[in-house]
């Protein structure tokens, strides 16, 4: 599966933003698909999953940061909220077959990537 992300833009504090993730000429439905973010100079940090499991977030995301997935099952969505100057970083999807992985939240489970996109909040 190919994954391409959008919807990343320069925001200002405390505003809301959705970023989509498409796989291109595929669904999800075979594989476990997460978003994750990444600063300069720092891993891949995870912040949500869906799978066969449901979704599952990372501490830090719960209360702010909501996934979902579109009817045809091939595009999958972030929506942040209350946008923090911190939130600044390139996002990412990733996907790992269903299955073949112990927790999707972590970067090193994942084996595709989309290019990701970039969000800046500015004060």
């Amino acid at each position: 599966v190919q994954l391409v992300e959008s919807g990343g833009k320069l925001v200002r504090i405390g505003e809301s933003l959705r970023l989509s993730c498409a796989a291109s000429g595929d669904t999800f439905d075979d594989y476990a698909v997460g978003w994750f973010r990444q600063v300069p100079g720092e891993g891949r940090q995870g912040l949500s999953c869906l799978s066969t499991s449901g979704f599952d977030y990372s501490d830090f995301a719960k209360g702010r940061f909501t996934m979902s997935m579109n009817d045809a099952r091939d595009t999958v969505f972030l929506d942040m909220r209350r946008l923090k100057p911190e939130d600044t970083a390139v996002y990412y999807c990733a996907t790992v077959i269903e299955g073949d992985y112990n927790d999707c939240l972590q970067s090193y489970e994942m084996d595709r990537w989309g290019k990701g996109t970039q969000v800046t909040v500015a004060s």
